[in-house]
């Protein structure tokens, strides 16, 4: 109702709400209502109905207080269903001066578009009112003006903004010398405040700020991560995903490795399309060397076989390794994401083979402790680089390690297969005293790590050092990227576990080749150990392991009995190492 002493002569009808009011001042400033009004009239009618105005009745109650002359109070909250609703009323200049229309385009021109946080506040509003909010260019309106303020100097940001995410101490401070408020804006002060728009107009201002080509791509890069870590968690990511990832700055290094395989992860959760997945792939592995392991266990989705996504690393390694690609990305007038590579020349840097190498290695220690990883995906994903020179193979060796305790079930042929992947030179001193003490090893393992662990004990010493045996070549080529396979009883026994009693039999014997001269004391063996240390000295002659270690350049020979001389002597070389190994009527056997 409208406090007037005449009496209403016109009822509106708005939704569920009737307004009573008078012809006069409504028709004077709203061509729509002159004609509706005339065709009430003609039909002996005083009500009017209008349910289809922007902004339902209260849009409405604004327009109808200025047509009385009332004071309307115009904000960022409803300005721009006021615009949408004075347009449906034609409330026009050619109806009278300074009509409705007129004043709000001035009020949002010359106060609201002037003002950060209330130009993203009328953007929001715009949504609810379409499509007569983008027809009357109240959207792109908006987005100009956010965007220019986003791309000014930040020297001359003099309003308030949110920021949260990194607290700078002088943001709020006052200088204590001479008592004047500081503060330090950073490059990425706005980031936060767009990160409240949906994604659709979020684009939008993205597209608007790239174009206008002030701001940094590693600026934009940081919008796009603030808003995915806001709008993905809970959210349909569908949408989102894609549109940030079409978004992304086509430059290497503009968004950390990290994000993008977080996004990866959220693509994979979400059952993304297969472009979103590939584009991922590809940026992520143009910059792998910046990955942790945490990262990359990306985990697969419910009802799968295994745990993680071993799969989709192997892409990004594959992507890796043929680094020299440069992905951008375009889009059609659907919105749909298409990818163009460039191919430009690429080089792999030393460094960065090592930091993937070692990733890899950290990764498959993690992936091993899988029961349902399959052993050729362990493989497969080891061998892809396995050309990468790295000066330690602990990293591989733990993994390897972890996988057998993860599988005790798998064959002497897969645990054969999964050693070879691993140097055996290449162990550190710590990595091989574990190793020699691990029954999940096979047997040639152990005898190679023991006898390479004295070679450098030898070496660090400064005894002189033999030429590595045929033998112990043949083992390490055997176990270490060989693929050939055991065809002899001899041979199973080597790829065998050993037993504790073996191990402590085996370390025993080796720990008497001092690669110099040498004397060991085997009268206090136990039976067990004896035993073991029987089955060992038949498979060393039996694989002419040591059949060189005492003809080695450089070698001399020293006796210490009849027995020794005996063997020396002897005319069969496989009995003169059995005879070296024989222990000495004295309880003594000499080695040189």
């Amino acid at each position: 109702y409208v406090t007037s002493e005449l009496a209403s002569d016109i009822v509106v009808h708005v939704g569920d709400v009737k307004f009573y009011l008078h012809k006069f001042p409504l028709l004077s400033k709203s061509s729509h209502l002159q004609k509706l009004v005339s065709s009430a009239t003609e039909g002996n009618r005083d009500e009017v109905q209008i349910h289809d105005i922007p902004g339902g009745s209260s849009a409405f109650e604004i327009c109808a207080k200025f047509c009385y002359g009332m004071t309307v109070t115009l904000n960022a909250y409803n300005i721009v269903a006021a615009r949408c609703a004075a347009e449906y009323l034609e409330m026009h200049e050619t109806i009278e001066k300074g009509n409705l229309i007129y004043k709000v385009d001035v009020f949002l021109t010359s106060s609201l578009f002037r003002s950060w946080k209330d130009s993203i506040l009328v953007l929001q509003t715009t949504k609810s009112l379409l499509p007569m909010s983008e027809d009357l260019k109240l959207i792109s309106h908006c987005i100009d003006a956010i965007a220019s303020k986003a791309s000014v100097n930040v020297s001359k940001v003099d309003w308030s903004y949110s920021y949260n995410r990194k607290k700078i101490s002088e943001e709020n401070g006052i200088d204590q010398w001479n008592g004047v408020r500081t503060r330090m804006v950073p490059n990425d002060w706005w980031v936060e405040d767009l990160s409240e728009l949906e994604i659709d107009l979020y684009k939008r201002v993205i597209v608007a700020i790239k174009n206008k080509g002030i701001i940094s791509n590693e600026v934009i890069g940081e919008a796009l991560k603030a808003y995915a870590y806001k709008k993905l968690p809970g959210s349909a990511k569908g949408s989102i995903l894609d549109t940030i990832v079409w978004l992304l700055p086509a430059e290497k290094g503009t968004v950390s490795c990290s994000f993008l395989l977080k996004l990866l992860k959220a693509a994979i959760s979400a059952d993304s399309g297969e472009t979103v997945k590939t584009v991922l792939v590809k940026r992520i592995g143009q910059q792998l060397e910046e990955a942790s392991v945490n990262d990359l266990l990306l985990r697969t989705r419910d009802g799968e076989e295994t745990m993680y996504d071993v799969i989709t690393v192997q892409k990004i390694l594959e992507e890796f390794t043929t680094k020299g690609r440069n992905t951008e990305i375009e889009s059609e007038n659907d919105g749909e994401i298409q990818e163009v590579v460039k191919r430009v020349p690429g080089i792999l840097s030393e460094a960065s083979k090592l930091m993937v190498a070692k990733l890899v290695d950290g990764y498959l220690a993690e992936v091993a402790k899988d029961p349902n990883l399959p052993l050729s995906l362990f493989i497969s994903t080891a061998d892809m680089v396995s050309s990468f020179s790295r000066p330690a193979h602990d990293g591989l060796y733990r993994a390897i390690d972890t996988y057998l305790k993860a599988h005790p079930g798998i064959s002497k042929s897969e645990r054969k297969k999964i050693c070879r992947l691993m140097d055996c030179k290449k162990l550190s001193a710590d990595a091989c005293m574990h190793a020699v003490q691990n029954e999940r090893l096979p047997l040639r393992i152990v005898v190679q790590v023991l006898f390479f662990e004295q070679v450098r004990a030898a070496a660090s010493s400064g005894s002189s050092t033999p030429d590595l045996p045929k033998a112990i070549n043949d083992l390490n080529s055997a176990s270490y990227g060989s693929s050939r396979s055991a065809t002899t009883n001899n041979d199973e026994d080597w790829d065998a576990v050993a037993s504790a009693e073996e191990l402590r039999a085996l370390r025993g014997e080796l720990a008497a080749l001092r690669l110099g001269n040498g004397v060991v004391n085997e009268r206090n063996g136990s039976g067990s150990d004896k035993a073991a240390l029987g089955k060992m000295k038949g498979l060393i002659m039996s694989r002419k392991i040591f059949s060189k270690i005492w003809s080695s350049k450089g070698m001399q020979a020293e006796n210490s009995g009849s027995d020794s001389s005996d063997s020396l002597g002897s005319t069969n070389q496989d009995e003169a190492v059995m005879a070296k190994c024989t222990p000495m009527r004295k309880g003594r056997h000499s080695v040189s």
